[in-house]
This record gives structure tokens, sequence and C-alpha cells, in this order.
């Protein structure tokens, strides 16, 4: 018995501070993160008079090292789901020209600045049975960024040079894949790692190229089909709405009596259901009278008040096994002391019974108690 108790009270410390961190945010939030960029080959299709060595009028840029930055603003509905303006910065070198009919050598960069607008949704692992202080997340997003390719040139083995250049804003969409990793003793603060798949769409038309050859510079259009990043990002986000800590349980104050009493109360820290100090010298004084008075059974009932660790329907359920719990507790401090075990009945009530009526959701430090009731 006292193993199992020992088992109890071990868990009930270890979860309790990952039940304090906040899985699903409530109110405003706001979010930083930056990493790695890598966007896929894309394809050009070049006006004749910008096709430089070209035969056709299609070639491939290829992309390498890059990076991506951004910072948001969001509000938490506290049901999982979160929505938020972002503004972002994305830069990638391009160090090839492929699919021409001459080769030759590519360097230069391009980069995107804008804003999208994303809707996502927490899951919340403790639904599934799981205290940890990690909680992923998925979301879409959508916005307009502008495209700007820095001046790229291409020199190629026939002596001519080709030129990608310009600005053009365009339609951009998103999907997100992440997590958050609660700061441990900072409420609010966590540690966010995210995978993105960013698109965008072009009108044709907007980038110019430019053809330096034999025969004199020429000028024509460069017209892109989608463009597709993958993005590894590390982040710190801040929620503001953070919930308080649970409020110190108010004093214990047992009257004294000229004989000893029938009915003990002991009282719990909130989603606590280990024995404070206090409570242990209740439960021995429990013990002593039911010695000195006409004593057959020893009732203890377990209650909480009706707040609780994890909302809704699921919250009535906790609160049950919470109240066992800390009767549990109780019983097994009553044999410590000398009471033998069959002589005591244990029960669970859960929010029931509130020795202090209160409204929905509230922390009521004299309804979180255990009754010990000789009988």
């Amino acid at each position: 018995m006292r193993l199992r108790t020992a088992l109890l009270a071990m868990t009930s410390m270890v979860a309790a501070p990952s039940l304090a961190m906040a899985s699903t945010i409530t109110g405003p939030y706001v979010n930083i993160g930056g990493g790695y960029n890598l966007v896929q080959n894309q394809h050009a299709h070049f006006s004749p008079s910008a096709q430089g060595a070209n035969d056709g009028v299609s070639a491939q840029y290829r992309h390498h090292d890059g990076f991506t930055g951004f910072g948001s603003f969001g509000w938490g509905f506290g049901n999982g789901l979160r929505l938020e303006v972002e503004g972002v910065y994305n830069y990638s070198q391009i160090n090839h020209l492929g699919h021409t009919a001459t080769p030759g050598s590519t360097r230069g960069s391009d980069q995107a600045y804008g804003g999208l607008v994303n809707v996502l949704y927490d899951i919340d692992l403790a639904n599934f049975g799981l205290n940890v202080p990690v909680t992923p997340f998925v979301g879409v997003g959508a916005g307009y960024l502008w495209q700007h390719y820095n001046p790229t040139d291409t020199h190629f083995n026939n002596g001519t040079v080709g030129r990608l250049g310009g600005t053009q804003g365009s339609f951009a969409y998103q999907g997100i894949v992440g997590a958050a990793y609660d700061i441990p003793n900072v409420p609010g603060l966590a540690v966010t790692t995210e995978y993105r798949f960013v698109g965008q769409t072009f009108a044709d038309g907007p980038y110019s190229g430019t053809y330096y050859g034999k025969s004199g510079r020429r000028t024509g259009n460069v017209n892109f089909d989608q463009r597709f990043s993958h993005q590894f990002i590390l982040g710190l986000r801040y929620a503001f709405d953070t919930a308080p800590p649970p409020p110190p349980p108010a004093p214990v104050i047992v009257p004294p009596a000229p004989t000893p009493a029938r009915t003990y109360l002991v009282f719990f820290d909130w989603d606590k259901s280990d024995l404070t100090g206090r409570a242990r010298e209740i439960v021995a004084q429990a013990a002593q009278a039911s010695t000195h008075v006409q004593t057959t059974r020893i009732e203890v009932n377990g209650y909480t008040d009706n707040s609780a660790a994890h909302p809704g329907p699921r919250g009535v359920k906790y609160n049950l096994g919470l109240s066992n719990r800390r009767a549990s507790s109780v019983k097994a401090e009553l044999i410590r002391d000398g009471v033998p075990a069959a002589a005591i009945d244990i029960h669970g009530y859960g929010e029931s019974n509130p020795l202090v009526p209160t409204g929905p959701n509230t922390r009521e430090p004299q309804n979180r108690r255990v009754e010990i009731i000789l009988k």
C-alpha cells in the first residue's frame, strides 16, 4: 500500500508541471522564426529576343542555399484554433541555368517579401493521455509576396551573356506542420520547430531578360511557372494570456472540542493528491480519535472543486479520478498511523457536494478536500 501511494504521489508531481503549461493558446501571442529555405528548380520561358544562347524558349534555373525569416501576431481561441498575420522574407542563391543549347556558368540570387494570413490548429496531446510539454500543430496560409530577382548573369561558353532581373507581386500559399515545446517555469514561452511548403503563382511577362551577344544587346520578357519552396524553421513564441498560478490553500482551522470530533477535513492543493504537512497532522488526529471514541467504520470521501486541468466533459471525469486518488492518499496515511485497512471505506465524488457553492470553473480551496468520518 505504501508503494502504491508513493507511486501515485510521484505521478502527480511529475504530471503537474506539464498540465500547468498551456497546450492551447487563449488570447494574443507573437511569434518569430527563421531557418533554411530550399527552392525547387524553376522553369523559365524566354521570349525570342531574350533567349540568348537558347535554341528553345525554355530553360531551368537551379537554386542553391537560402534562408527565411518571419514575424507574426496571432490570436488563440482556447480550443486549439489560432489565426495569425505574418510578415515574411525569403532569400535564395541561384547557381545554374540548365536545359540550354550552350552550357555556361550562372551566378545570382532572388528574394521575396510580403505577408500571409495563417489558420492553425494545436493538437492537445493530453486528449490522448500524453501529459508532455509538447504541442504539435498544423496550418495553412495564403497571402501576397513580391518576388525580386537580383541581377542573375549566365556566361555561356560561346561568349554571350544572359541576364535575368525584375520584380513581380504574386499570390502565395503555404502548408505548415510543426510543434511547440513549452519552456519550464516561463508561462507562455515556447520554442517552435516547423516545416513549411510555400508555393507562388506568377502572371505572364513581368521579368526582364537581357541578351548580350555579337549582334548587340537585346531585351525581352522572362516568365516562370509556379515556384515551390521547402522551409525548415526554428522559432520562439510568446502567449500573453497565461493562466495564473493556483492560489495558496486557505489555512485549515480545527476548532477545539472537549471530545474528539467524528468528522475531519483534509485539504489539498489544486490538481494535487499528495498530503501536505498540515494534512498529515489532521489524519493523525483522526486516527488517534478512532481509538478513543466508539468507532466501527471509517469513511474517507474525496472531493474536488469544479475547475479542472482539462476543460469540458473530460474535466468532470478527470476530477472524479482525482477525488479517488485523494481518498486513497488519506487511507494510506491512516494505515500508517495504525488504523486497520479493513476498517476503512473510500469513495470519490468529484465535483459534487461542494463545501462552498461557487460559479463554474472556480478554484475553491475548501472544496478540494477529503472528509474522514468516524462511524
